[in-house]
């Protein structure tokens, strides 16, 4: 019983710290690049000390940064999101991989082409962050774009 109470108690501990964390912000937005044409920014601005990893992050590793965009008629996606920030790669003690990841600020664009006007792309960001001590679980942030 005594052991069942201090699992519960550092379960709830742990869920308290992970809730007031946040090391990782995002911001959106949308650039008219030609007829019909889009391209969309999707921003993270990690805290001092914190990574995000990248969308070619090795499957053995933490969860790759991935973008979904909801399937919805009037757009359509133009090849795939890039990344540029400023990129780490090697060995990860944390997971013993090597990896991708980015500190400070890393921007992805997705370029895309709108096909009905007015379109909203709605979808959302997974990600997963750490530092040199300890990750946080994978987290699902939302996303929309207007486009007119």
């Amino acid at each position: 019983m005594k052991k069942a109470f201090l699992f519960c108690a550092f379960s709830l501990i742990v869920l308290a710290l992970q809730a007031q964390l946040k090391p990782i912000t995002w911001s959106f937005e949308s650039e008219k690049t030609g007829d019909q044409e889009y391209t969309l920014t999707l921003t993270a601005d990690a805290q001092v000390g914190w990574n995000i990893y990248s969308q070619k992050s090795s499957a053995e590793g933490p969860i790759p940064t991935s973008f979904t965009f909801a399937p919805t008629d009037g757009f359509e996606l133009i090849g795939e999101t890039a990344e540029v920030g400023h990129k780490k790669e090697g060995y990860d003690p944390l997971f013993e991989v090597q990896v991708i990841k980015y500190s400070g600020e890393v921007v992805f664009t997705q370029k895309v082409k709108v096909t009905e006007n007015p379109v909203t792309i709605k979808g959302f960001v997974e990600y997963m962050c750490c530092d040199d001590e300890k990750c946080l679980p994978p987290t699902k942030e939302g996303f929309y774009f207007t486009l007119d």
